[in-house]
């Protein structure tokens, strides 16, 4: 009924100019006082003709259309096949947006190359200042210089967001889902914080988990380090928890931080979101929160926040994969 709706609609003109004609002619046969029945005869057979001709249109644009609303909601994925061309100006119309389609693959082409070179050369460096990065370190150790190795930390862990941020782009290739032993994971990334902890006399409370997730244990643990990392970085006095609720498959990371406003909480994902807390510190990229609901979500897990200003912390990752996210 739509496509019946639409093709009146575009043709209406052509049977209102029929109509005219044949009032015309009859006006015309009354003022000369001849016989009606030749006018008669002459409409139902134009009549005739008429619908003859409507119905055929009807079919042919009827099946244009099914074919244009099929090549709409395939665009995507099939290449461009117009229904044929019904005149010259539909067929220039075709070429043009053929020629257009050509045009944005090219376009989408050159930006696929651009932006696969700009990752190949950021991965490169990444793992290139890790040596230097490596060398400062154990130089740093022996003369126990333990300023310079609180910055070298933090040298590192902008380049692995670094990393983690060009990697999370295409992630799919990167990611291997196994049955992981939580503890590990969690332990890995306290044994990798351990120093900053001791600097900043920070208590750790951490009893331990015997629970296995489906999961990619590095991708996994990169998101533990950059939860962790934000704690470090907001907490004065007190220390951080760790816990797993294993009735919700729900790890628990609390600290007792200065916590976040109210009205920053809903924005905490947002990608280069840093709220009054970031600007108050001014290091804050923005960028780690991001990258963690990012990550989660590839990995079928989600992420979520509470706090209170002055009362800490409370990141909640929870493990099970109900859904996930398309890569």
């Amino acid at each position: 009924m739509r496509y019946l709706l639409e093709y009146v609609r575009k043709i209406w003109k052509v049977p209102a100019l029929m109509a005219v004609c044949v009032l015309i002619m009859a006006a015309v046969l009354n003022l000369y006082e001849l016989p009606a029945e030749p006018v008669i005869y002459g409409a139902v057979l134009c009549g005739a003709a008429g619908l003859a001709s409507f119905f055929y249109g009807f079919i042919r644009y009827r099946k244009a259309r099914i074919s244009l609303d099929l090549l709409k909601k395939n665009l995507p994925e099939d290449e461009m096949r117009f229904p044929a061309a019904g005149d010259k100006k539909e067929a220039l119309y075709q070429e043009m947006l053929l020629e257009m389609n050509r045009l944005r693959k090219v376009s989408l082409g050159k930006k696929e190359l651009f932006y696969r070179d700009l990752t190949d050369y950021y991965t490169m460096w990444v793992h290139q200042i890790k040596t230097p990065i490596a060398a400062m370190r154990l130089i740093l150790q022996e003369r126990d210089e333990q300023e310079g190795l609180q910055e070298l930390f933090k040298i590192e862990q902008y380049v692995e967001m670094v990393l983690g941020y060009l990697r999370t782009e295409d992630i799919s290739s990167d990611m291997r889902f196994d049955e992981c032993p939580l503890d590990g994971i969690i332990r890995g990334q306290i044994h990798k914080f351990a120093g900053v902890f001791v600097r900043k006399k920070l208590a750790l409370e951490y009893e331990g988990t015997d629970a296995c997730v489906l999961t990619d244990g590095k991708w996994l643990g990169f998101v533990i380090g950059q939860i962790l990392s934000n704690s470090l970085k907001y907490t004065r006095t007190g220390g951080i928890s760790i816990s797993y609720r294993k009735e919700s498959c729900t790890l628990v990371i609390e600290d007792t931080g200065i916590g976040v406003r109210p009205e920053d909480l809903p924005r905490v994902f947002e990608r280069g979101f840093t709220g009054y807390n970031g600007r108050g510190e001014g290091a804050s990229t923005g960028i780690g929160l991001y990258l963690s609901a990012r990550i989660m979500g590839k990995l079928g897990h989600k992420i979520s926040m509470e706090s209170q200003p002055g009362r800490g912390t409370k990141v909640l990752l929870e493990l099970k994969r109900e859904y996930v996210e398309p890569i």
